[in-house]
This record gives C-alpha cells, sequence and structure tokens, in this order.
C-alpha cells in the first residue's frame, strides 16, 4: 500500500540507490447498502445514504421508508510517504426506496481527506496512532445539500515485528450539517475495538466490534428519529502483496439503528503507481 519508487540516483560510490516514489491509485469502492424504515445509518467511514434526502423528502412527504442504496466510490489516492495519504474524488449512487423502484445512477458528493500515522510503534511499547479525516458534500447544491464532517482516531498495537498480528481500539466522530434549517441532523459516534491476523499467504483479517451512539435526527415534514445507543460489528477480508499493497478488499458490516442495517463494500484498487 506504500510506496517505493523506481527512480534512481548514486551517490558518490556509484551506487544506485532507489528514491521513494508516492504510490497513486484510484481506490474503487462499490458498495451495496440496506436500512430499514424510519432510520438513518452512519456506520464505519463516510455515510452513503444521506445525499439521497432530497429524493425520499419528494417521494414520501410523511415517512422516512426502507432504503437501498448502490454506490460507488472514486477516491484518488495518494500516498505521500509510509504514513501519510491524501486522497479526493467523487461518489456516485442508485437507490430505492420503499419498493418504488431503483433512481438512475448519479454523482451525488464529492470528498476530500487526509489519513496520516501520527505515532508509530516500530517494535515500541505504544501503539501506532492513525487519525483519519473526511470532508463529504452532496451535489448539486440545493435546500437538502449535505456536508459531513467524519473523523476516526485509531490505536494499532502489534503484536509482533512484521505487524502481522495485532490488537485494535478506536474512536469515530461524525458531523453532517443540512443547508435547510428546519433539517437537523445530530452528531454520530463510535467507539470500537478489534484486531487482525495476517497469514504467510497474504490474507488478511480484521474485526471490529462497538457502540454507536446516534443523537437522533429532524427532517422537515418526516417523522424524527430518535436516539439510540446499539452494537455495530464490521469484518474485513483483505488481499494484499508481499509490499503490503492491497489487491483486493470485501467489508461486511451491520449495524442496530436499532433494527439492523446492513452494509457490504468490495474494494478494487486501480494503481498508477505501487510499492
Amino acid at each position: 500500500m506504500f510506496p517505493t519508487g523506481t527512480a534512481l540516483s548514486a551517490n558518490d560510490d556509484d551506487v544506485a540507490i532507489k528514491a521513494p516514489v508516492p504510490a497513486i491509485y484510484l481506490d474503487l469502492r462499490t458498495i451495496y447498502a440496506q436500512v430499514p424504515a424510519g432510520s438513518l445509518a452512519f456506520g464505519f467511514g463516510h455515510p452513503t445514504l444521506f445525499n439521497a434526502l432530497r429524493t425520499f423528502d419528494a417521494a414520501f412527504p410523511t415517512s422516512l421508508p426502507a432504503a437501498k442504496s448502490l454506490n460507488v466510490d472514486f477516491p484518488l489516492t495518494v500516498d505521500v510517504t509510509d504514513s501519510v495519504s491524501l486522497y479526493t474524488g467523487v461518489s456516485g449512487n442508485s437507490t430505492e426506496f420503499g419498493g418504488a423502484g431503483w433512481s438512475s445512477f448519479q454523482i451525488t458528493s464529492w470528498n476530500i481527506g487526509i489519513q496520516a500515522d501520527v505515532y508509530q510503534q516500530n517494535g515500541g511499547l505504544f501503539p501506532t496512532v492513525t487519525l483519519q479525516s473526511t470532508f463529504t458534500q452532496s451535489i448539486p447544491n440545493g435546500p437538502l445539500t449535505t456536508t459531513s464532517f467524519n473523523n476516526i482516531l485509531e490505536f494499532d498495537y502489534a503484536l509482533d515485528s512484521d505487524e502481522t498480528r495485532g490488537l485494535l481500539a478506536g474512536f469515530q466522530y461524525t458531523r453532517t450539517d443540512v443547508a435547510d434549517k428546519l433539517v437537523k441532523i445530530n452528531p454520530n459516534t463510535i467507539a470500537y475495538i478489534g484486531g487482525y491476523y495476517q497469514w504467510p499467504n497474504n490474507w488478511k483479517f480484521t474485526g471490529r466490534v462497538g457502540v454507536q451512539s446516534f443523537q437522533g435526527a429532524q427532517l422537515v415534514s418526516l417523522a424524527s428519529i430518535q436516539p439510540y445507543t446499539q452494537a455495530i460489528v464490521r469484518l474485513d477480508l483483505d488481499r494484499m502483496d508481499d509490499n503490503d499493497n492491497r489487491l483486493f478488499g470485501v467489508t461486511a458490516e451491520i449495524m442496530w439503528v436499532p433494527k439492523p442495517a446492513y452494509q457490504l463494500t468490495v474494494r478494487t484498487p486501480l494503481y498508477a503507481v505501487r510499492n
């Protein structure tokens, strides 16, 4: 996942040395989400259904129906160093509300973000500390334009020198603002623990379990969504190469909101430059 490029230089002894070159790739993600009636789903990462508020507010003026969404994210990612990544891109989706049929696929939001290791364990006693921040805004602009601020702070304690197994703990905070002041979506927080294991064949499994606390919402003429504190589970299976570049990944997520909501993500990175 992190780069070592092919640019060459020579020192005074005419010995060729590889100079680091940033990894550049399109971190393509295809996401299917299913949410029960009367609920909004956040989960790990940035929300996937807020961009459709305009659609179901017009179609269902008195209720919040069960929803399905097929999202595709196109974040162009640059691993600047082995500890800092920058990304920006757009997302599109097709949605289905209350069995009314799927909408046409549209580009619905853009995002920009950074992920950085503010401290690295490197065999020490203290875990690696990673901060990820993402800003997302729906498009086109209008009365129900949503702006989301998502921040994740994660602690990764490796149990071996190769960092193929370890323990995780983290905290996520999501704030969503809506242009229409009559619509109010309160903050969502997740606290979680987990762990990971990478086999010699470079398949890697990561599991996270936690508690999600949503402070409720009021959506114009729709019924208000009550606050809840419920369990959330995320399971990741990734295929890595020998240099820890992700070749393929699948993520299954279940969140109780308070009824179960489901999300399945398939990651297929497209590399322009990789380690």
